[in-house]
């Protein structure tokens, strides 16, 4: 096993960035701050043009496109949830459904957003109390998600419904796409720690024609499943990166009030060198999951290593970075005199976040306890 970058993966290295540093200009980074919403549609299109929104390339390829991303702070959730939705509706929905959705979702001329957790339930996703029930061809959906994150802008919601209360609650479910303009739908905003907006969802007798459910009846938990564990095996690292990057750049070009530059700051170096670190592990545990795939494997629990060690790794990072700069870090993006654009204090907020994102700490050891160990529950 073993992690170079042969000269053909550099090389797309390379392309992605110098795409992402002539898109991603400073009025779309600032707008996209300001409205706390990391969509745009020109944006996706672009990455469309340039063949980067679905790549069929290498695994480590894919991966090394979804880092750069990552590090550049790019407004992809949209389109990587419309991918994945797409994705398993090429693997379980029906004919009709690849026609009308797989297309348009790779074209980037309609997004999906997820349906998921709900108020009461928190990380317990099987316990949807969102009704859907049979009226001849159509489903009648009864209920609300919380976190629908791009709900307001999304043309469609991959949505967990409870079409059977009588089975246990892994095998009463159903996975529906359900358009977001039907009657019936509304999205408010809830605005998180970070500054971006998510949405809590209302379905009042919203009616959706059997051919937007997607696998069976009652067999939702399964083609859940297939979604999960697409986001069960992020890793965090590329934003470790950055902040490290940061870190680095004020550490090198601020003085003590002697006039040694920071970097030579024993305690500075100290910090630095722990964080470098923790990045090295956090990618190598990235790497193992692109290894697994390689050969054919999925990383049950090892993807949950990644995303668990990753995510932590950055709020202990993002800690400590504060602590060694001090008062001057927090200093938003917004105010002029803001060290490093503002990022210390913008990463120490959003760090805070990825522990939940795709499934909480909490969740992921549960998973690598007992798919990894062999645990009981």
């Amino acid at each position: 096993m073993h992690f170079q970058l042969d000269d053909e993966v550099q090389a797309f290295r390379k392309a992605v960035r110098a795409h992402l540093e002539e898109t991603l200009t400073a009025e779309l980074e600032e707008r996209l701050y300001r409205s706390g919403v990391a969509h745009d549609d020109d944006f996706a299109r672009g990455l469309v043009a340039r063949d980067l929104l679905a790549p069929d390339r290498r695994p480590l390829e894919w991966q090394l496109l979804q880092d750069e991303l990552m590090y550049a702070d790019a407004p992809v959730y949209l389109s990587e949830t419309t991918r994945m939705v797409a994705g398993v509706i090429d693997k379980t929905g029906s004919p009709e459904l690849k026609q009308r959705i797989i297309p348009k979702a790779m074209a980037a001329e309609l997004t999906i957003a997820l349906g998921f957790t709900e108020p009461e339930c928190g990380s317990d996703v099987a316990a949807a109390r969102t009704r859907a029930v049979r009226s001849g061809d159509e489903w009648i959906i009864n209920g609300s998600k919380m976190f629908t994150t791009n709900g307001h802008i999304a043309d469609y919601v991959f949505l967990l419904a409870r079409t059977n209360p009588e089975k246990p609650k892994h095998k009463g479910l159903t996975m529906f796409l359900v358009p977001l303009d039907s009657p019936g739908v509304e999205a408010q905003a809830v605005w998180t720690l970070s500054g971006e907006r998510t949405n809590i969802t209302f379905y009042s007798d919203v009616r959706v024609s059997d051919v937007y459910r997607i696998g069976e009846v009652d067999g939702g938990w399964a083609v859940l499943g297939l979604a999960l564990q697409d986001e069960h095996s992020s890793g965090w690292g590329p934003h470790l990166a950055r902040l490290l990057d940061h870190a680095e750049h004020w550490a090198r070009d601020t003085t003590d009030p002697s006039g040694t530059a920071r970097i030579c700051d024993t305690d500075v170096r100290r910090r630095l060198s722990r964080i470098a670190i923790e990045l090295e592990v956090a990618t190598l545990l990235q790497r193992r999951c692109v290894w697994m795939t390689e050969q054919g494997q999925t990383p049950v629990a090892e993807g949950p290593m990644s995303k668990l060690f990753s995510t932590e790794a950055l709020v202990r990072a993002a800690q400590d970075v504060n602590e060694m700069v001090g008062p001057d870090a927090l200093r938003s993006r917004l105010e002029p005199t803001a060290v490093e654009q503002g990022r210390f204090e913008y990463l120490m907020r959003f760090s805070l976040g990825t522990t939940i994102y795709a499934g909480t700490s909490e969740v992921q050891r549960n998973i690598i306890a007992q798919r990894g160990l062999g645990l009981p529950r």
